[in-house]
Order: C-alpha cells, then structure tokens, then sequence
C-alpha cells in the first residue's frame, strides 16, 4: 500500500527537516496519522527537489548538485541551501504530494473495503441518544472520567459501527481512540463524567454488542487526556499480528474474577522459591510493566504486542508442562494472547485475569500488584498505591512519571526525575541526550542527526528467556 513506501531507506537524502511555522501550524491541525503522511510527503518533496538539481555531467563516482548558479559537492550542503533558499517551492510540492497521498489512501480504502459506502447510506439515528434535555456545558465541562472497554463479537457490518461511533462521540464531545472490526471493537475515550455516562449506557444498549456497566473500566480524567479522536476500522482489534480467523479470541485461556486470581497470586507467593510449576506472566510491552507488575511476574522485555507471538515462539521451553497466569491492562491482550499460546499445546493451564490489571486494582488497590498502571493517553499512568518500583535514568532515584523523549522525531518514554530535567537530562539515552543538547537554539531549517536511539538499537527484539 501507499505506506510502504514510507520506508526512510528509500529515501537517503532525508537528513534535515526545515518545517516552516506556517507548516508546523498546519500539521497540529491534522490529526496523528495525518501529521505522519504530511512529514512522509514534506521528507518526499525534499528528497526529489535535492535529486533534481543533480549535476548530471559529471563522471561516474562523482557526486555534485547545481542550484541558483552554484554547485555544491557535498550532501550537507545542498541540503543546507536548498532548506535555505527554496522553502516555498517545497511546501507547494508537499501539499501536492500530500494530496494526491490522500487520493490514493482513499482508493486502497475503497478497494479493501467494499462495504464502505453502507456507512454512509445506513441509518445510524435510532443509536444516537437524545440529549436535548441536557446542556452542551454539561457535556463539555465539569468533572470527566476516561473509560477503558473492549467487547469481542461477529459484526457484519464495521463501517457502520465505526460510522455510529465517531457521530456518537463526536456528539458527546468525547476524545480519545475507537478500534472497530469484523471480531469486536475496542475503545478507550474521556468525556465529562455526564458525557462518559451516556456513552455507556449507549453501548449497553446497542443490540449487537449485549454489553453491561461491569464492561466498562473507569478512571478520573476527561477529554483532555487525548489530543483528539481517532475511530477507525482495522483488521484486528487489538495489534497482536495474527489474523483473527488463524488465532481467535474463543480459544481463550479460562477467565480469572479478580478475587480469584489473588488467591492464585496468593498461593502462588507462599510457595515461594520452591513454585516452579507456575508462570505469573505479564503481556504487556517493557515500559508498561517497568513502572508496575504483580509481585514475582515473568515480564518479558519487548516493545509491542505483536512481538509476543515470536516471544512465545522463542521461549516455548519456559511454558513447557506449566500453569500460566496472564495479564494486560484491561483484559484484552490477554484475549487473544492466551490463545496463541494455547495454541502452543505445551502448557498445561492457561489462565488470565478477566478485567485485567484495571479491574483488580478496583478490588485490591492494595494487594499484590505494585506500582503505577500504564494507561495509553496523555496521563501515562494511574496509582491505586503508592509503591514506587522503577527509578529516574540519569541518578536512580525513585521515580515512575513518564516523559517523552526532549529529542525531536524520538518517541522514547524517559524516566527523569525533576531535579535531573532542571540539570536538562530530559532525553531517553547518551545519544538522544547529546542531539538534544546539540540541537538547542537552532532554526528549524538546519540539518537534524538521523533518527537512531540506544534505547532501541541495544534491545533485541524478541528476548531469550528460557
């Protein structure tokens, strides 16, 4: 698709960005995956400009560029004057190339996705509450709560889900990101808590889903807790990257109420070093159970969820002949990443914590899950206790307040105390922190360093834990 094409090795011109504020104005009015195809575009422009300007004269293995009676022999260089002098050229090219980006992701999408059209045609007014009784600041201000559900279910029809959920929420003034597929849907958005209560019991009251209030998780926020909304139709509704049809959500391994997986825990804690039959296992990424886990957890290192199938792959020996205890967030990953290890026929239980992470702290906001739980919104972290597990990158102090990376186009998290940000330690590694450092009061129109990071390149991507 049009997205392949993003790949950075196809483009090794790609060494500056020179955004213009009037460009960087425009890309914070698009939305995420916008503003990712805009750069794409902006890094295309560029790329094609500098090849234009190739001195095609010279020798085979020489390398020079001719622009406004100059010549340049350097990559830098060109770079540099191009950055410099022809901006506007390259915004005009951009929007050109963004455009006709858009077009062609349009088509691919009509071409995928045959049924699209009903969306807009089907009748979604008998699932839209009436809330002509309430005021539009009633919706929009006052105390919020952000609400955490996933439901699986055969849905014919997912454009016309996906339509009824963006009107739905957009009516509501809710924020936030709604996964919708052929399997079920899954979302998490913030509201006003008047607004977040009519969204649910909107939910409740789809006949399709057949869902009830105990589907629902809830935790203090509001609609600021997300840039913007985001509803879309995928092929799965959590990432694991296998198809639904090949591992399905009904080979679930057998669910856990909060109260019974405490007394797994439990047990499992008294035996102490003597329990080797049981896996307390968390399938969350790294940075997740970094800052948070049930006490004596296996939590394997890896970055995304659709690492944890090679993960299990590669680590088959470690589940062999034993009873595995999983857990995620909110349940769902454990869904489908029970299957997949199910599926494995080597262990020999498989249990997971229904509700996940979300619904036991709700019972237990003190039993034996430590630390912060990660949530995927602007907060980064809720607590129930005020257990500190993790510590600050640069002094080891305790700490567990996440912060992106201070170094443009690195979408690390960092853990930096306050009194190491003041020192101006806000980066993510030595080679983030030294690009950062470098890059202060430079005009947006010189060279950056080419996106690499410690964090990344030192991790392998599927751990051994055997």
């Amino acid at each position: 698709n049009a997205m392949a094409a993003a790949d950075c090795s196809l483009y090794p011109d790609w060494e500056l960005d020179s955004s213009t504020s009037s460009e960087i104005k425009q890309e914070r009015r698009l939305s995420a995956s916008q503003r990712r195809y805009y750069s794409f575009c902006r890094r295309k422009s560029f790329s094609a400009f500098v090849a234009s300007k190739r001195d095609s004269s010279q020798g085979e293995g020489i390398t020079s560029w001719c622009c406004c009676g100059q010549s340049f022999k350097e990559h830098p260089a060109i770079h540099k004057h191009v950055a410099r002098t022809h901006d506007a050229e390259i915004q005009q090219l951009t929007q050109a190339t963004y455009e006709c980006l858009l077009s062609q992701l349009e088509k691919e999408s009509e071409t995928q996705h045959p049924n699209k059209h009903k969306a807009e045609t089907a009748d979604i007014s008998a699932w839209i509450p009436d809330t002509s009784h309430i005021s539009e600041e009633q919706l929009q201000k006052g105390p919020g709560k952000v609400i955490l559900y996933y439901h699986y279910c055969q849905l014919e029809d997912p454009h016309v889900i996906c339509a009824w959920q963006k009107a739905l929420c957009e009516k509501l003034h809710l924020t936030g990101k709604v996964r919708v597929a052929t399997e079920g849907i899954n979302g998490t958005v913030g509201g006003t808590t008047t607004a977040t209560d009519i969204y649910i019991k909107a939910m409740c009251s789809q006949p399709l889903f057949k869902m009830d209030r105990e589907d629902f998780k809830m935790s203090d926020g509001g609609a600021d807790c997300f840039t913007d909304l985001r509803v879309g139709v995928y092929k799965e509704i959590v990432p694991m990257g296998v198809d639904p049809d090949v591992i399905s959500y009904q080979s679930a391994g057998i669910h856990l109420e909060p109260e019974e997986f405490h007394k797994e825990v439990e047990a499992l804690l008294a035996k102490g070093d003597l329990c080797n039959d049981t896996i307390l296992l968390d399938c969350r990424n790294f940075y997740e159970s970094k800052i948070g886990q049930f006490i004596q957890c296996l939590a394997p290192n890896i970055r995304k969820f659709s690492y944890f199938p090679d993960y299990v792959d590669q680590n088959l020996e470690l589940f062999r002949d034993k009873k595995v205890l999983m857990y995620c967030t909110g349940g769902i990953r454990c869904e489908r990443g029970s299957a997949y290890l199910r599926s494995k026929d080597v262990c020999k239980e498989v249990y997971q914590l229904k509700g996940g992470i979300h619904k036991y702290l709700e019972r237990f906001p003190e039993g034996f899950y430590r630390g912060k739980l990660f949530v995927f919104d602007e907060r980064y972290t809720i607590s129930s206790n005020t257990d500190v597990i993790s510590e600050c990158r640069y002094c080891s102090c305790p700490w567990d307040q996440y912060k992106l990376c201070s170094t443009r186009f690195c979408c690390q998290l960092v853990l930096s105390c306050h009194s190491c940000r003041q020192d101006g330690n806000t980066a993510c590694c030595p080679t983030c922190q030294t690009k950062e450092r470098d890059q202060r009061g430079v005009s947006s129109a010189t060279p950056h360093f080419k996106e690499e990071c410690e964090c990344t390149d030192g991790r392998p991507r599927i751990p051994q834990d055997v």
